[in-house]
């Protein structure tokens, strides 16, 4: 917190300081003579030869810093900064055109993004020549310029008085110029995200991209210059997406009917752009740039296959083993019921994993930032999984029996299994294993149908092994004779499906409020009390358990959304020995300029893996000591709750879900870590970084 009221008095400092500055420029211009000089960043007015009739005449401002410390600014100078304000005097009828510019440069300062020029640079003129003009006796042009000249530590504003000397180094300064797009491209405002879809060839190689907007204000919102910029691409088109932010009441400002700006290509080349409102689908578009490269489909396919087929022992899928331990009991029947069994429980696995999938897509289709598992971020479904858990543990104590599905105990049946594969594939969403990462990260970006197959290769690793034990019978016949066991063996499984309601409850804790909590555990209790009415009716052998059981399910669906949707309470930072900084992209670009090394981790609550990892390497004294003694800077997200800002980096970093654990070595770019840490490993990570600090 220290550190965030320090960058935030920083940044209001620096702004202030950039705002009196811009006062000033008004003035200066008015009063048409220099005040302050051109000592840093001198200036000259140059032409392209002499004028001709009726023909566009180039004039250039050549820009020349007395040292490389100096750097002036683009037209939006982004967060900070104060682009040129020029006025030159011309023949009556002599029309100066909008200036251009060559591809500006970035630089990031206290998280704060600057468009800059480094160095000798020009920004031409074009001047529009009336065809009457009489130009053999013209007046000497003169004309004004005020601008700001910056270093990293200081700012002072800059101002010429100009006289127009002819010649100079034209071709050079318009090669420089970002060129115009032949063809008009589009934008549009998806939420709080801008995405500008640029037409461009396939063949065209691509650098390092970055959009600069000319525009400071897109309706009622702003760019987020030092957020991180991502790109699509299929075929002729590019789409970058940019963050944006609201402006404090200016909230339903029309948007423009174009904007424009220059697409940087890298290595100093890029193009100059309009866009106009329209759709700009992301559907079929593949990623270009990101911290991993997206493998052959087969590959994801393996990856999620195998993914899938570890969850079946990760911890955050135990509180299912119990069901699936009773459903492989039952498979020692006869052949046919084995491999009846088998299919309803992987087609129940493999349609409750290829569900989430299609609504993930469909959902970031639609512009929502959501991720695997996005489902346990919503408190309603947390409770809904809460009063479920309640009912299987009250289910294997005996209390009652589901009617004709049989989850555990009774006889068995194929709505029975088909039933457990759904609830098994559904529990297992909040664990994201090895091999699941990058798969799953990859099928939000891929084309839809390929993102579905990806998921779908996930729902049958998940199943494989019920798959193949009830079509292997040499396999099937190691397991034990269904008997008397089996009920004493159901009841014992109540504890794990016990611990689980207890998770759950934890979960409940940590995301809703206090009221919230009670009406939960109103409609728990009230849910329970008809499942043991239902069970004395089962045991009396009265009929319509099927309607009684089917009225609970909908009384308690109707209560769960009723109630109203609760305050997430406050979660201190202090919970953490490490006491971590609250993550944003801002206080990541801030942390990495610091010159120190970064740990970044996503945890959530109801991610298990997450939790084991925290107790066993990341909160660990130990590391806790290597960190300070290498001054790690560390930031936490927590993804417990929806964040959209959060969901839309772990899709750039190729993930999509939690644990995620990135480390920045100083000056260095992302090292994306295992998923399951080690306190070993923190450790010599932060005794490589302090080594050359010590030396």
């Amino acid at each position: 917190m220290t550190e965030a009221r320090t960058l935030d008095a920083a940044r209001g400092i620096w702004l202030a300081f950039v705002a009196a500055l811009v006062l000033l420029f008004p003035a200066v211009a008015t009063a048409q003579e220099a005040r302050f000089g051109d000592e840093n960043i001198a200036v000259e007015l140059r032409s392209d030869g002499p004028p001709v009739p009726g023909e566009t005449w180039m004039l250039a401002l050549k820009f020349t810093p007395s040292s490389s410390e100096w750097h002036g600014y683009w037209s939006n100078p982004g967060d900070a900064g104060q682009g040129m304000a020029l006025s030159l005097d011309l023949p009556g009828g002599w029309v100066a055109g909008e200036p251009l510019y060559p591809v500006p440069q970035t630089l990031v300062i206290s998280g704060l993004m600057n468009h800059i020029y480094e160095g000798e640079h020009a920004v031409l003129v074009p001047v529009e020549v009336p065809a009457d003009a009489a130009v053999a006796n013209i007046a000497p042009i003169t004309g004004f310029v005020s601008y700001l000249a910056c270093t990293d530590r200081i700012c002072v504003p800059q101002d010429a008085r100009l006289s127009l000397s002819e010649g100079g180094n034209f071709r050079a300064w318009r090669a420089a110029i970002a060129p115009p797009l032949d063809s008009v491209a589009g934008y549009e405002i998806q939420r709080d995200r801008l995405r500008v879809g640029i037409p461009l060839p396939a063949e065209l190689e691509l650098g390092d991209l970055h959009l600069f907007l000319a525009d400071p204000q897109i309706g009622g919102f702003a760019p987020q210059y030092a957020a991180v910029q991502t790109y699509v691409r299929e075929g002729n088109l590019l789409v970058a997406e940019i963050p944006l932010r609201s402006l404090a009441g200016q909230e339903g400002t029309a948007l423009p009917e174009r904007i424009g700006g220059i697409l940087s290509l890298g290595d100093g080349q890029g193009l100059r752009f309009e866009a106009e409102q329209r759709d700009v689908p992301l559907e079929g578009v593949k990623p270009i740039r990101g911290p991993v490269d997206i493998p052959p489909l087969w590959i994801l396919l393996a990856a999620s296959l195998v993914g899938g087929l570890l969850l079946n022992i990760m911890p955050c899928v135990f509180p299912i083993l119990s069901l699936k331990a009773l459903a492989l009991a039952k498979a020692g029947g006869d052949e046919a019921s084995a491999r009846r069994d088998a299919l309803a429980y992987t087609a129940g696995v493999v349609l409750a994993c290829a569900a989430l999938g299609a609504v993930i897509l469909l959902l970031r289709s639609a512009g929502e930032q959501v991720g695997w598992a996005f489902q346990l971020q919503e408190p309603r479904i947390v409770a809904a999984l809460f009063v479920l858990a309640i009912a299987i543990t009250a289910n294997f104590l005996g209390l009652f029996q589901l009617p004709g599905m049989a989850i555990a105990g009774g006889k068995p049946s194929a709505k029975g299994s088909f039933a457990t594969g759904l609830l098994a594939a559904f529990v297992a969403t909040p664990c994201t294993g090895p091999f699941m990462a990058l798969a799953l990260g990859a099928a939000l970006v891929l084309r839809p149908i390929e993102g579905f197959a990806i998921f779908t290769a996930l729902g049958i690793g998940l199943a494989l092994p019920f798959l193949l034990i009830g079509f292997i019978p040499a396999w099937r016949r190691k397991l034990p004779k269904p008997g008397p066991w089996m009920e004493r063996f159901r009841r014992w499984m109540a504890i794990p499906m016990g611990l689980t309601v207890l998770a759950l409850a934890w979960l409940l804790w940590r995301i809703a409020d206090g009221f919230w909590l009670t009406m939960i555990g109103i409609v728990s209790v009230l849910v329970l009390a008809l499942l043991a009415s239902m069970g004395q009716r089962q045991a009396k052998g009265l009929g319509a358990e099927r309607i009684f059981f089917a009225g609970i399910v909908a009384l308690a669906i109707f209560a769960l959304s009723f109630v109203p949707e609760p305050e997430a309470p406050e979660v201190s930072s202090s919970q953490s020995i490490h006491e971590p900084i609250e993550f944003s992209e801002s206080a990541l670009a801030e942390a990495r300029t610091s010159g120190k090394p970064v740990f970044v981790w996503f945890t959530a609550d109801w991610c298990i893996t997450c939790k084991v990892n925290e107790q066993v390497a990341i909160e660990d004294w130990e590391t806790h000591e290597a960190f300070s003694r290498a001054e790690v800077i560390t930031i936490r997200g927590d993804w417990t709750r929806r964040d959209e800002e959060i969901a839309s980096f772990l899709a750039q970093q190729g993930v999509a879900g939690v644990p995620l654990y990135l480390w920045y070595a100083p000056g260095g770019d992302a090292q994306q870590l295992p998923q399951v840490l080690t306190p070993a490993m923190l450790r010599d990570l932060a005794e490589q970084a302090s080594s050359p600090r010590s030396e």
